[in-house]
């Protein structure tokens, strides 16, 4: 990487206060920077790093003083949205794969674009097909009837189950399942449970990215979706015929259970468990560690468990914090109480 800060701050709409043609060759946090490199200031609890740090140039919005003159800034409405523009452009991780590797084994029966990209070890299976500048890395299984759109980015060891349609621009990193069998068991007359078949699949719209270790099962009958410019974080579960509306955001150790449809927009940040068949509205905020155990048919944000609006839920936890004062008032209050009562008994 190498950009004059001109050449930047022209790229993101910034404007530059000190040597425009500084060259930098790399980016990196404003506390380990060094010289040569471009950082970024955007959170007051860094400002006392700007003091200290070797970086020769800083991205900086108008909120923040441009307090030494042996650096130069870059000052720009939103520094992280300018420092993730740079990343994508001059930076973006590059996957060296072109062609099928030998050791792939690809069934002869497929549809793959001459433009896609298969890696070692890779199984492509009857029926699968693989849409232009796809990236299939090594070790992933693509299981019989697979559909995976352009530009997808399929990282090592994904599995990819049965039926299971990709959108296109997808990303699915390590260590995921896509259409796993739904947990799905009747109980006999003996008290045993037998299985469900699970024969629907799962969709993944476009621009939908999955992290790591994130399973994700397939519908009992028809389909488990994930909508459009859907984000989910690694460690999560969702179980057989979940709906996510488009552009939501599932945070890590988050679960979701069976049959319940997720709103537009809407977050569950970490840890949180939503139970089965309910739905959620749009613009529906989960607060990290709550327990969601009804529909909540508003949008807003929302805490605890079961989840109450967020506001609502402060309140009751600062008189929570706030009851061994309480308990203390009382107790005076009663004490002064009984001592009127005394005097008043004494004056009849």
């Amino acid at each position: 990487m190498k950009l004059t800060l001109k050449e930047a701050a022209d790229f993101v709409g910034g404007v530059v206060y000190g040597n425009p043609e500084l060259e930098v060759t790399g980016l990196a946090k404003i506390e380990e920077a060094k010289p040569g490199e471009l950082t970024f200031l955007y959170l007051p609890g860094y400002e006392h790093f700007l003091s200290t740090t070797n970086a020769s140039a800083v991205l900086i919005s108008p909120k923040f003083s441009r307090t030494r003159e042996d650096i130069s800034y870059i000052e720009v409405k939103d520094p992280n949205v300018a420092l993730n523009l740079i990343i994508k452009k001059y930076l973006k991780p590059i996957v060296n794969l072109d062609g099928q590797d030998k050791s792939a084994s690809i069934h002869y029966a497929t549809k793959i674009a001459s433009t896609a990209a298969i890696g070692k070890n890779v199984i492509v299976s009857e029926g699968c097909e693989i849409g232009d500048a796809s990236i299939i890395l090594h070790n992933t299984v693509l299981m019989e009837n697979v559909k995976i759109g352009k530009n997808c980015l399929i990282y090592p060891n994904v599995t990819i189950r049965e039926n299971c349609v990709i959108g296109d621009n997808v990303i699915i990193h390590s260590n995921t399942c896509v259409g796993s069998d739904g947990f799905g068991y009747i109980q006999n007359a003996a008290g045993e449970y037998e299985k469900v078949p699970q024969i629907g699949n799962v969709v993944l719209e476009d621009d939908v990215e999955l992290g790591s270790n994130v399973s994700i099962d397939r519908a009992a009958l028809g389909s488990t979706l994930i909508k459009k410019g859907t984000k989910i974080d690694n460690l999560v579960q969702i179980a057989h015929n979940v709906v996510i509306g488009e552009n939501s955001i599932i945070i890590s150790q988050s679960g979701i259970a069976g049959s319940t449809k997720i709103g537009k927009r809407c977050i569950l940040a970490g840890q949180v468990g939503v139970v089965g068949h309910i739905e959620l509205a749009d613009d529906v905020t989960i607060t990290a560690q709550s327990g969601v155990s009804k529909s909540i048919d508003k949008a807003g944000k929302y805490r605890g468990s079961p989840t109450a609006p967020l506001g609502e839920t402060l309140r009751l936890e600062s008189h929570m914090r706030n009851l061994p004062s309480y308990a203390e008032k009382i107790k005076k209050l009663e004490e002064k109480i009984a001592s009127l009562e005394a005097k008043f008994s004494e004056n009849k």
